[in-house]
């Protein structure tokens, strides 16, 4: 067997494939610059490793379940004077999943809530954190019928292993009495184990409405709110401004 077939045959033993398409190319780079040895063998394994590392971000980001692609990058801070951007950035970098800190966004409908919760979900996936999105409702049909086939524990022990769970629109759909009540559960199983982003369009005081019981409304706002990033996005439409801006640069034209 001649070298290269050895190599091919042992970079797909190894599980190398970039490795196994770039060592011929790399390989006449460093004859070309008088690489030694070594800084031809990091050069592959630099190359390898990268590539590894960028799909390991592409399985995080397909395993996220975005229903769309937002970034902190593309959300106009300036229709939103209450929010602090450098205070966003910060965030990005992930600190707060470190801590096991939750981020709550209350404001109206069009703010951008969505928008920044999954911006910050994508940020937390480029650092290299098992992200979830799924939004309320969805939340509480996935926990009843696990509820329901007695398949709960083995659910819950299942969302622990991401490190950060973003649970979009809690307020837009009432639940049922145990909805609720396994929702209280979901959300303080992950109580300094794991980070929540919340998007909501209820005030604090409004929640005893969506769980039903003052006490257990209390305790879950007293989990909640511990160790917690709140956002309030107040006032006008987000998405309505933008949608009227639109359309005033389409009649200038």
């Amino acid at each position: 067997m001649t070298t290269e077939l050895l190599l091919d045959h042992l970079t797909r033993q190894l599980r190398m494939p970039t490795l196994a398409k770039q060592y011929r190319s790399l390989a006449r780079e460093a004859e070309d610059h008088n690489l030694s040895y070594e800084d031809y063998l990091l050069a592959l394994l630099e190359a390898e490793a990268q590539s590894r590392e960028e799909n390991q971000r592409q399985r995080r980001l397909k395993q996220a379940r975005f229903p769309v692609s937002k970034t902190l990058d593309t959300y106009d801070f300036s229709l939103m004077p209450s929010l602090n951007r450098n205070h966003f950035l910060t965030l990005a970098k992930g600190e707060f999943v470190r801590k096991k800190e939750n981020v709550i966004f209350l404001g109206n409908s069009g703010t951008g809530k969505s928008h920044l919760a999954i911006g910050l979900g994508i940020e937390m996936i480029q650092n290299g954190f098992k992200t979830k999105f799924i939004t309320a409702s969805e939340l509480v049909e996935e926990l009843l019928m696990a509820y329901e086939e007695q398949k709960l524990s083995a659910l819950e022990k299942r969302w622990l292993k991401f490190d950060v769970v973003i649970v979009d629109e809690l307020g837009y759909v009432p639940f049922s009495k145990t909805g609720a009540e396994l929702l209280f559960q979901f959300f303080s199983g992950r109580y300094e184990r794991a980070s929540l982003i919340l998007t909501t369009n209820l005030e604090f005081s409004e929640w005893t409405s969506l769980f039903g019981d003052e006490k257990m409304t209390a305790a879950l706002l007293d989990r909640l709110t511990h160790r917690c990033h709140i956002h309030l996005l107040n006032g006008e439409s987000y998405r309505f401004r933008q949608s009227m801006e639109r359309k005033e640069n389409v009649g200038q034209e």
